[in-house]
């Protein structure tokens, strides 16, 4: 009798509890195997690379290079990597960023397990996973105006405290440019104020603090 192969998990965390409960899960699966482990971006590269695993469990926020540009960097090389992306966040443009960057799932680290192994087999077999609730927020907000580069970028600068003259000088604009941006920025969040309009980034995952 032939035995399917079992599928090969690679996990991305930057977090040793997170990495070790899912090394937990993995091992209790018959049909599945732990390959490697990575805490970094760079890490995450480089094991794909020596590893080829059939699905990669990623993290979307690493201290030195984020998920989905290590994601990018291995889809750039393995156009067939079946990622996953995990998240504590709900953000919509960052789970837009994610699928356009070619992730197969977007899962938040608060699923239970019995989800978890779930869509591990549905992306192994070609499926595309987006929980319900991430999908709820990605049509609220797919038909609303998105934030040109620069509006994000002046966006950034005021999450960091930094007034309109600072904001100018930072950017090389003038301070009446920075000005419309703010406007525009409030205008497309739906935000009464600026502190608003970075609360509203920040959850949403246009900008992070």
């Amino acid at each position: 009798m032939n035995v399917a192969p079992r599928i090969r998990v690679f996990c991305v965390d930057d977090h040793p509890l997170m990495r070790e409960g899912i090394a937990a899960v993995i091992r209790n699966e018959p049909d599945m195997e732990l390959v490697a482990e990575a805490s970094t971006g760079q890490e995450a590269i480089q094991g794909f690379r020596a590893h080829r695993p059939d699905v990669t469990l990623m993290d979307v926020r690493m201290p030195d290079m984020g998920g989905i540009d290590a994601l990018l960097a291995i889809r750039t090389q393995f156009e067939d990597a079946r990622v996953i992306m995990l998240t504590t966040f709900e953000g919509d443009a960052e789970i837009q960023r994610a699928l356009a960057a070619g992730a197969q799932g977007y899962m938040l680290k608060s699923l239970p397990r019995k989800q978890l192994v779930d869509i591990i087999r549905k992306v192994h077999a070609g499926h595309k996973h987006i929980p319900p609730e991430v999908a709820a927020q990605l049509m609220e907000h797919l038909l609303g105006e998105t934030l040109s580069k620069r509006e994000i970028e002046v966006l950034q600068k005021v999450a960091g405290g930094n007034r309109n003259s600072d904001i100018a000088a930072l950017l090389f604009i003038s301070e009446e440019t920075v000005k419309g941006h703010v406007k525009h920025i409030m205008e497309k969040l739906g935000a009464s104020d600026r502190t608003e309009a970075v609360a509203i980034g920040i959850r949403r995952g246009i900008i992070h603090l």
